[in-house]
């Protein structure tokens, strides 16, 4: 297998190419600004002008970047895979968000360092690719820029699109670019969809790809603070746990009512409360203890909020069920695999547009349950065998973690025809 031959640079691609010299005359002024509110990491928020970068390390370099926090997290999976297969390799990934940083951080897979993506300017991304000078460039999911795929290619460096996903409505946005896609697309050796519909809207998008599943099941267990859980597991050792999380207002509404009816069936029952945006805390009641505040749940409490990023690995392990948020509203769903990882019984709404595969899934297998109301929900953490549940899952990741393998093998089978 060899790299992609140059790809055409026509129509569209050609006047983004153009405009992206202008990126840099407004750069700094965005940058400075989302800084002082908060969005942009305080020390290494220059990266994004490829600017304080890393150290390449030695040898071997696949650069792999996914857009935020979930799909960050969802590549550790295959990076493990590999790094096993091939031990002389060094892995970079990049993102965008803030959150993405520091969580993914916590949670390194080995011989992996993280920065934020440049902005897709010309002379940032000359600086960026100078500097790693990558073996091979891996989009994961959705987020791929035109002016480094139009660089990459041209430095003769493979590039692949895996595990994409796109729905009805991203498919109508896309097609709007069309013919930017189909150059995009004739750039990369290897593209891989999460499910059959996203393999044909890439077809009619003039890419052929094959359906390999998402990464999200084989990605490791999230870390934890291991003191933390201890001190933890033992004031809560009589209590019955459940959590809502990565939670928005909807979910959380659905979550107090059940827990309302399932306190009056065991008055000790505790229920964390974990929200994606953890500056929210300001709407939750002032006696809610909260650990941002370093205030634990005590006896009579019964909602604890985990209103601090990177904490899901310390609540799943603690709650023996979980709704999973975003699934009442817009949202449509949040990855499910992180608790199934952990053993914790899944229950979710109905809304689950972003995650209809991995979903559909778990669902098969009776590994994740349907609620569509707060007494249904209470229902079921009452009466649901959640062990069964949680063993039901475990057999779920270990099929879809196969597949990652393979796609692992494949890549790398691109960087070996590289080097040859």
């Amino acid at each position: 297998m060899t790299p992609k031959a140059n790809m055409h640079r026509g129509g569209l691609l050609r006047i983004y190419l153009g405009v992206s010299y202008i990126f840099p005359m407004i750069a700094g002024r965005i940058l400075r600004k989302r800084l002082a509110s908060g969005k942009e990491h305080p020390t290494r928020w220059n990266e994004k002008q490829a600017q304080g970068l890393a150290p390449r390390p030695d040898g071997p370099l696949i650069w792999l970047h996914a857009v935020g926090l979930g799909e960050v997290l969802s590549l550790r999976g295959l990076i493990i895979q590999m790094a096993k297969k091939q031990p002389d390799v060094s892995f970079l990934v990049t993102s965008t968000t803030f959150a993405s940083a520091d969580v993914f951080t916590s949670n390194l897979p080995p011989r992996t360092i993280h920065q934020f993506l440049p902005i897709d300017a010309p002379s940032y991304r000359q600086r960026f690719l100078d500097h790693f000078r990558p073996d091979l460039c891996i989009w994961a999911e959705q987020d791929i820029w035109p002016g480094f795929v139009s660089d990459i290619n041209r430095r003769g460096i493979p590039q692949a699109v895996i595990a994409a996903r796109m729905g009805e409505k991203s498919f109508r946005s896309h097609q709007r670019a069309k013919g930017l896609y189909q150059n995009l697309y004739q750039a990369m050796d290897l593209i891989t969809a999460q499910d059959q519909k996203t393999a044909d809207h890439l077809g009619r998008l003039g890419a052929k790809a094959a359906v390999t599943g998402s990464l999200k099941p084989a990605a490791p267990a999230l870390s934890h603070q291991a003191d933390a859980l201890a001190d933890l597991r033992e004031l809560l050792a009589a209590r019955f746990i459940w959590a809502v999380a990565p939670s928005h207002a909807a979910d959380e509404a659905i979550a107090f009512d059940a827990h309302a009816i399932l306190r009056q069936t065991d008055t000790s029952a505790l229920l964390i409360v974990a929200p994606r945006q953890p500056e929210r805390r300001k709407e939750f009641a002032t006696n809610i203890p909260r650990k941002s505040l370093l205030q634990l749940p005590q006896p009579g409490d019964p909602i604890w909020l985990c209103d601090t990023f990177g904490d899901l690995g310390l609540v799943y392990r603690l709650a023996s069920a979980v709704l999973i948020g975003g699934t009442f509203n817009e949202i449509e769903g949040h990855n499910p695999w992180e608790a199934a990882a952990l053993d914790t019984a899944i229950f979710h709404g109905p809304r689950i547009g972003n995650f209809v595969t991995d979903y559909g899934q778990l669902n098969d297998a009776k590994a994740a349950i349907t609620v569509q109301s707060a007494q249904e929900l209470a229902d079921q953490l009452i009466n649901a065998d959640f062990d069964a549940q949680a063993e039901r899952a475990t057999h779920c990741i270990e099929t879809a973690s196969h597949q990652i393998d393979t796609l692992a093998t494949d890549l790398l089978g691109l960087l070996s025809a590289a080097h040859e």
